[in-house]
């Protein structure tokens, strides 16, 4: 049995975690960071992010002529959350804390941090239905320069600098198992140690156990993510009400290692979890071609134009296109049952539209690489999205449609793919080129976007006819449901304080990030306007982290 003492406890390395330890650091407390899995993870789930950053009003907007306020982001915002339970008071209470900090001081404290983000600003969650319907009214979606890991960089560094002088220390294959009680109050944790493992990140870990700890301390700060990597945990909590039977297949978007077992675990020692049914998972997952962990998914950024077609080769009714409300089209694809979908496009269309979520599909840049960057706007098509044309075994690529059709068939021959359905929606949206108005809805959102400078000059292609050989050839993208994060979690109030069932503050025990449904248990309410959700881990892992640094002078 090892035993150690510290003030604070922060159980997960993640983003959430390692913010929360240097606020703790920086007051001059002594800092445990415990971990399940090795060194080689430090960061988390971040790591592997694209690095967005939902931010109102900066400068980068401004620039760009786009007009942003914080009460068109609050309005954008509660629209999307529609919160409507009454376990909703501290999530809402969340949500307008963290839309004042997006629009006021969340940039210039990243900024001083030495975080720097991309010119061009991203329109993830764009919308569709109306102005009081989900989404964003206008971009909002700041790319990090150096992507996941740049966001990390300056909180893994802080942490770094603070073990070297003895006031952090971090417990790697330390697994906590249960939280320890004193006088109604969480004073430690105990747990089992994991042996040695060599697995590079991402990859499963061992789970052999080689002795057991308990380590006390004056507060806990849980910071352990969330569930997307439990699929058992996911279909549990799957809101069938909602949005019917889960997929029988999903693609992972996280590790395996994210298993939501700590949030289980503080649940049954009686902290409050709630709105477990809300869910942000993606619909336009990929399989891998060259995986990192078992059944690892790739999330498809897309812009507007591509065709969003059913497995029979039937077109999504409107408002249900490329990048509009992720929560919405879901909806429609699990109710309806379909095991997969398809988008149709052409490579004109991909060239200009397509980007895969993740660090690791943009090395670019994850690199800093300027110069590799610029090649973006270039007459290729990004490398890592070629990769994914030559080898994804859901990608399809022919010159003429009813090759394309048949090779969509052959992908997935127990759902045949309607020669003449597809030539009907493609030829019709195509007939809609002819003149620069036209009654198709999702070309008004594609000229609407290319209003945006941004958007006109890297992100969405010019309206063509996909039947034109020029811009071929032809491509047809099967699509996954791809699981991700989970929006409720850990109740808190606002200074991260973990609450019991009926409202008690649960004494000394604290929870950020994922695990607390990003604060409160759930501040993104149904739907999320963030595209990656580190904003939400920055916010909660820095109100921990002071509150508990605070409460333990």
């Amino acid at each position: 049995m090892t035993t150690v003492q510290a003030d604070v406890i922060v159980v997960g390395a993640g983003l959430a975690g390692l913010v929360a330890a240097t606020e703790l650091g920086g007051a001059g407390r002594r800092v445990l960071v415990l971990d399940q899995e090795g060194e080689q993870n430090l960061g988390g789930q971040a790591f592997w992010s694209l690095g967005g950053l939902f931010l109102i009003d900066s400068p980068e907007q401004r620039r760009l002529g786009i007009r942003d306020s914080l009460d068109l982001a609050r309005r954008d915002w509660l629209t999307t959350a529609a919160f409507d339970r009454p376990e909703d008071h501290w999530p809402r209470q969340w949500a307008d804390a963290y839309l004042q900090f997006a629009a006021g001081e969340k940039r210039a404290w990243l900024h001083g941090l030495g975080m720097r983000w991309f010119p061009a600003v991203g329109w993830a969650e764009r919308g569709g239905a109306g102005a009081d319907a989900p989404g964003n009214s206008v971009p909002r979606f700041h790319l990090t320069w150096g992507t996941g890991p740049g966001v990390l960089e300056p909180f893994e560094r802080r942490a770094r600098e603070y073990a070297r002088t003895g006031r952090l220390s971090f417990a790697f294959r330390h697994r906590v198992t249960g939280l320890i009680q004193s006088g109604g109050a969480v004073t430690g944790v105990r747990g089992e140690v994991l042996e040695p493992c060599g697995a590079a990140r991402g990859e499963r870990s061992s789970r052999v156990v080689t002795g057991d700890f308990e380590f006390s301390a004056q507060a806990v700060i849980l910071t352990s993510g969330g569930i997307g990597g439990n699929h058992d945990l996911v279909r549990r909590h799957w809101p069938t009400e909602r949005l019917g039977a889960a997929p029988a297949f999903m693609v992972s978007g996280v590790p395996a290692h994210v298993d939501g077992f700590m949030q289980q675990a503080a649940h049954a020692a009686g902290a409050n979890l709630i709105n477990a049914d809300r869910m942000w998972h993606y619909t336009e997952g990929l399989r891998n071609w060259n995986p990192i962990w078992e059944n690892h998914g790739i999330r498809i950024l897309p812009g507007p134009s591509s065709l969003w077609l059913d497995p029979s080769g039937r077109r999504l009714p409107y408002p249900h296109i490329p990048g509009g409300s992720s929560l919405d089209t879901l909806a429609h694809i699990t109710r309806s049952g379909y095991p997969h979908t398809w988008f149709l496009l052409n490579r004109a269309v991909i060239k200009r539209e397509f980007a895969l979520s993740g660090s690791e599909q943009n090395p670019d840049l994850t690199g800093r690489d300027l110069r590799l960057t610029l090649r973006r706007a270039g007459k290729a098509v990004q490398a890592p999205v070629q990769a994914f044309m030559d080898h994804g075994p859901d990608f399809v690529v022919r010159s003429t449609l009813p090759d394309l059709v048949a090779g969509m068939t052959a992908l997935t021959p127990d759902h045949p793919v309607d020669l003449a359905a597809v030539q009907a929606e493609v030829e019709g949206r195509d007939l809609q080129l002819r003149n620069p108005a036209g009654k198709d809805p999702q070309l008004a959102i594609v000229r609407g976007a290319r209003a945006f400078l941004q958007e006109r000059l890297i992100r969405v292609a010019k309206p063509a006819p996909f039947l034109d050989p020029a811009g071929g050839p032809l491509i047809a993208v099967k699509l996954n449901v791809l699981t991700r994060k989970s929006l409720g979690g850990l109740e808190t109030d606002l200074h991260g304080r973990v609450l019991r069932a009926g409202g008690e503050v649960m004494p000394g025990l604290y929870a950020a990030g994922e695990v607390a449904g990003f604060g409160g248990g759930g501040y993104h309410g149904y739907r999320a306007l963030e595209g990656t959700f580190l904003g939400g881990c920055l916010f909660s892992g820095r109100v921990a982290g002071r509150a508990a640094a605070e409460a333990t002078r």
